[in-house]
Formats: structure tokens, C-alpha cells, sequence
């Protein structure tokens, strides 16, 4: 391939798919040495496919990651602490993702005497902000090549049937093709889908386009059931009620999860959500694990944390998933709502019993050796040391404050309710 020459020396955060391969080879006529890193973070990819086709492009190195554990132990559990939400539904799949692979990727461009860092994200999304946020964090020195918001670039490719047509002429092999035109995200977490017919939020995804979880309609007619133990908010060992098999090891955990939400139908979302930048974006999301540990650990709470504590936790929580989304992982904030999540996990321990079954998780139990809940309290059939009469007084100090509004209400309008 010609080039010019001189530019300096990029580490580029390649997937292997149309657009980071197409900016490899851009980089590449544009005069630069390109370094491609591939994070491993449990996406379905041939990895050895796609460092020969990075060096078949002119990569002078290729550095592939295995950052799954990390990911899964370091971030993944603590957003499942955290009951993490973005907009009450998205569980924040590609933003988790975003702080273990910048993280990685300064420190490789650093070994390598990088000049520069570059991603593929576009200039109207999320993860341009992401990525790098995470860059000047970690290393505030880098400079970034942000081809999506350079001209002559954007000019050139002003959409994905421009790069479709550059990758042809270049030779370059790519999976996504005219005729299915959206643009996937995938890792461990989940697999999220956008662009090309997804962008009217009308149009029915087309059955085929769900790479990882079962129709909900074709699912198994036989349920499974299965039991997840949590330790300080965390899970820490699965166990199949059926076939008696048990899993500890975090990262296998969460592998385990992920193949029996896919077989069960588990954890399919479409949504018109709002991005950081103030634009409205579709997007389809499938998180099989994800999504069972969330149901699993909010009843866990209702177990064994105090109300007040669930409230307050609540509240960060709402605030947490949009600092991740948006992009701030590396920062004080994050850390300060980080550290009160953790804290108020410490009671947060026990087993739920749930079901699986044609894209439902149904809690079936729970239990604690910590648990807050007293069945004789709770119980309407026994007194169990609590006096019925002391609600008399607790209904009458609490209408205090409502008889005053009537009252002001009266003076103002004329009437009460």
C-alpha cells in the first residue's frame, strides 16, 4: 500500500470490523505507523483472523488483549452493585466497556512510544467522549486522531456505503454488507445494534439481526432454575438447580449466566435513548447475564438493606449510570458514589431462587443469614412484640402536615380535594 511518510506513531483501537480497518488503511495513506490493540473483552471474534488482516493492511504490530476477568470482576459487578440503569432500561453494556480498554490502551501506547491514540467512534455519538475522556485521564499528555471529526475523512466517507466501497477497493474482508447495514457493538456484557434501518425507531428489528439470545417465542417450554450467591453485593457462586452445577470462579460466573440467558431468551431491549451530545439515539441491546444478576441482586436488597440506605443508594445509582454512560468513569465523582455504593453493599449477602423461562426471570425465593425481614413482625396472624396500637399515634403525627396543607389549600382555592 503507498503512503506518505513521517506522521508518527498511532496506537489504534481496532475491532477488526468495516470501520477501524478502513481507518487503519486511511492512517496508513495519511503517513502514519499504526500500531492495532484489540481488547478482549468477550466478544465473539476470531481473534487470530483479525490480527492477519490488521497486518495484511500494514499494522506493524497487532497487541490482543485478554481483559475479560478484569472487565467482569473490576467493572462489570461493581455496576451490578450499583443496580446501574441508564434511563430506567439500558444496563450500560458498551459504557462499562470503555474505561478497561482505554486504560489498556494508553499503557500500550506508551510501551511503544506511541505518538498518538485513535479510535473509530463516530462524531455524532457516545463513545468519542468516552474513549476519550479515558485518554486525557489516564494520560493527560496523548494526543488524539479522531477521524470521524476530521474533514478530510468525513468528507471522503460521509456514510457506512462510502467505507463498504473503500474496504472492496483496498481488499479488505468485512462482515457487515449492504444488505445488513447496521453496525454492532459486542463484549461479555452484551451485543447492542444501531445504525442503517434502525435509525427509524419504527421499523421492526428483522429477526436475524439478534446475534446471541433466543427468540423469547422459541425458547425452551421447559424452565431452568437456579440459585445465585452474593457476598457484599457481588455474586459469588451459581448453582443449577437441575443438573447440580455449581460455578465460583467470577469471569465463568458470568460466562454461565451469559448461556442461559441466551438459550432462555433472556435480555432483549430496543430503546430511543438520549446521548450525551443532546442527540436521540435508537439502539437495540441484548445482556442475557446482565440482566439476571440485576433482577437477582434488587431482591436480594429487599432482604437486607435498610430503607433508608436503599433509598439513598437509589439515588446515586440514577446519577452513577449517566456519569458512566456519558463517559466520566475516570473520575471524582464516580469514585466518591463508588465508594458509598460498596459500603452499603456490606450486608448485601445471601442466595436467590429464580426461573428462567421464554424471556422472563421470575424470583422464586431468597434467603439471608443477615436478613433484615422478621416473619413475626411481618406476620398478620401473630403479634409478634409489635403493638398494633402504636400505629394510632404514628398515622396522627404524620397527618399533622396534611391538615395543614387542606387548610392552606382552603384559604387559597376556595376547597379542599
Amino acid at each position: 500500500m503507498t503512503t506518505k511518510q513521517g506522521k508518527g506513531k498511532v496506537c489504534l483501537a481496532y475491532s477488526g470490523g468495516l470501520d477501524t480497518s478502513c481507518i487503519l488503511a486511511w492512517l496508513l495513506e495519511e503517513g502514519y505507523e499504526v500500531v492495532a490493540y484489540m481488547a478482549n473483552i468477550g466478544q465473539e471474534e476470531d481473534f487470530e483472523a483479525a490480527r492477519v488482516k490488521a497486518l495484511k493492511i500494514g499494522a506493524t504490530k497487532v497487541f490482543i488483549e485478554d481483559l475479560r476477568k478484569e472487565f467482569v470482576e473490576g467493572v462489570v459487578f461493581s455496576a451490578v452493585q450499583a443496580n446501574a440503569l441508564y434511563e430506567g432500561v439500558y444496563l450500560l453494556g458498551t459504557s462499562l466497556a470503555r474505561p478497561v480498554i482505554t486504560k489498556t490502551q494508553i499503557r500500550i501506547a506508551n510501551q511503544e512510544g506511541c505518538d498518538f491514540v485513535s479510535h473509530g467512534c463516530t462524531g455524532k455519538g457516545n463513545d468519542q467522549v468516552r474513549f476519550e475522556l479515558g485518554y486525557y485521564a489516564i494520560d493527560p499528555s496523548i494526543k488524539v486522531i479522531a477521524p470521524w471529526r476530521i474533514p478530510e475523512f468525513f468528507e471522503r466517507f460521509p456514510g457506512r456505503p462510502a467505507l463498504l466501497a473503500y474496504a472492496a477497493e483496498k481488499g479488505i474482508p468485512v462482515f457487515q454488507t449492504a444488505a445488513k447495514p447496521w453496525s454492532t457493538d459486542e463484549n461479555l456484557y452484551h451485543i447492542s445494534y444501531e445504525a442503517g434501518i434502525l435509525e427509524d425507531p419504527n421499523v421492526t428489528p428483522p429477526k436475524d439481526m439478534w446475534k446471541l439470545i433466543a427468540d423469547p417465542e422459541d425458547a425452551p417450554n421447559t424452565p431452568e432454575r437456579i440459585s445465585i450467591h452474593f457476598e457484599n453485593g457481588k455474586p459469588v457462586k451459581v448453582v443449577n438447580k437441575g443438573d447440580g452445577k455449581s460455578i465460583a470462579d467470577g469471569l465463568d460466573l458470568f460466562l454461565y449466566l451469559n448461556h442461559l440467558g441466551r438459550k432462555h431468551g433472556v435480555g432483549r431491549i430496543d430503546i430511543v435513548e438520549n446521548r450525551f451530545i443532546g442527540i436521540k439515539s435508537r439502539g437495540c441491546y441484548e445482556t442475557p447475564g446482565g440482566t439476571i444478576l440485576r433482577a437477582a441482586h434488587v431482591d436480594l436488597e429487599g432482604l437486607t438493606l435498610d430503607r433508608e440506605v436503599r433509598r439513598l443508594r437509589d439515588q446515586f445509582a440514577q446519577r452513577l449510570s449517566e456519569i458512566i454512560y456519558n463517559g466520566f468513569w475516570f473520575s471524582p465523582e464516580r469514585e466518591f458514589i463508588m465508594a458509598a455504593v460498596e459500603q452499603s453493599q456490606q450486608t448485601v449477602a445471601g442466595t436467590v431462587h429464580l426461573k428462567l423461562y421464554k424471556g422472563n426471570v421470575i424470583i422464586e425465593g431468597r434467603e439471608s443469614a443477615i436478613s433484615l425481614y422478621d416473619d413475626k413482625i411481618a406476620s398478620m396472624d401473630i403479634a409478634g412484640g409489635f403493638n398494633p396500637g402504636d400505629s394510632d399515634g404514628f398515622i396522627k403525627i404524620n397527618s399533622i402536615r396534611l391538615k395543614a396543607y387542606v387548610a392552606q389549600k382552603k384559604k387559597v382555592t376556595g376547597s379542599g380535594f
